[in-house]
């Protein structure tokens, strides 16, 4: 890697180090508000509400640095591609956090309603997690030339993730307009779970992903090279569109139950972030060590 690749990875390692250490922390801070509604004695209940209200602006000083830095990358993003009057992938990230957010810091400006502050650490974590794993694949294959179809695979899984963040922004802005004069106490949450779930993080990695996988095999071979190149394209081609179809089939059977109020934003987030290590894991399958990966076992059959 050049040396500008490797700070790259550096900072991105920082900013996720950060972040996991403020969810852990927010987790704990945020449990007090978890027992609001047991049944206690007055004094008991009025002590909860207090230790409530420490907790969630320790949280929200917590939280600041999350949002300003951790997340800067989301900002940065969102910016460039509204500056560029496109509907970039940071976009419904950046509304994802704001819409978390901003309402947590006022309703613990003004000590009520409800916080986010525990799902905002949690979007931000996992979602740097995911970009990370993202950052590497990429990195792994830069220095490669893109064969035609891997660039038209690429161009593929991209058209494919900005349309459907558009229709999942759509989605969150009137699923969440239904919410606000149906039941106002449920808008926030929805929307919030919603725009979460439109993070394409497993959709924008997936054929990244896989690319770096057949680069990792091809160097796994070392000098005597793969025994059948032919076939490990053909893994690496399914493998991509197995990644594709499998996190756009999460995302879409997510959304529903997100837009009927069933998906907490904490869930949202921790199902973002396993769909993205699924396609990592999907596209390790190329060069596990045990067997070879996937191409390497199918050679391995192949007459000599």
């Amino acid at each position: 890697m050049s040396d500008a690749m490797r700070r790259a990875r550096r900072h991105m390692l920082a900013r996720t180090g950060l972040a996991w250490l403020v969810m852990m922390q927010v987790m704990m801070l945020a449990f007090p508000g978890y027992l609001r509604h047991g049944a206690r004695a007055p004094d008991a209940q009025q002590s909860l509400e207090q230790a409530i209200v420490l907790m969630n602006w320790l949280s929200l000083v917590l939280c600041v640095p999350l949002v300003l830095y951790c997340a800067w990358p989301v900002w940065r993003g969102a910016w460039r591609s509204l500056s560029r009057r496109r509907i970039g992938m940071d976009v419904p990230v950046a509304l994802g956090i704001l819409a978390a957010f901003v309402p947590s810091v006022a309703a613990t400006w003004r000590d009520t309603g409800e916080v986010y502050f525990d799902s905002v650490s949690m979007f931000v974590a996992f979602l740097l997690t995911a970009r990370f794993l993202e950052t590497c694949a990429r990195q792994a294959v830069s220095g490669q030339s893109p064969e035609a179809r891997d660039a038209a695979l690429l161009r593929s899984a991209d058209r494919l993730a900005f349309w459907f963040v558009c229709a999942q922004i759509l989605l969150a802005a009137a699923v969440g307009l239904y919410w606000w004069h149906a039941q106002p106490g449920q808008a926030l949450a929805v929307t919030v779970a919603l725009l979460v779930i439109s993070c394409p993080c497993a959709l924008s990695m997936s054929v990244p992903a896989a690319l770096a996988a057949r680069h990792a095999a091809r160097l796994r071979a070392g000098a005597d090279g793969v025994r059948d190149p032919a076939a490990l394209d053909r893994a690496m081609r399914r493998i991509a569109r197995q990644n594709l179809h499998g996190s756009l089939a999460w995302h879409l059977l997510m959304a529903p139950l997100a837009a009927v109020g069933w998906v907490q934003p904490w869930v949202a987030a921790i199902t973002m972030l396993l769909s993205s290590l699924a396609v990592a894991a999907n596209a390790w399958r190329l060069v596990r060590p045990a067997g070879g990966g996937v191409a390497g076992r199918r050679a391995a059959a192949q007459p000599v």
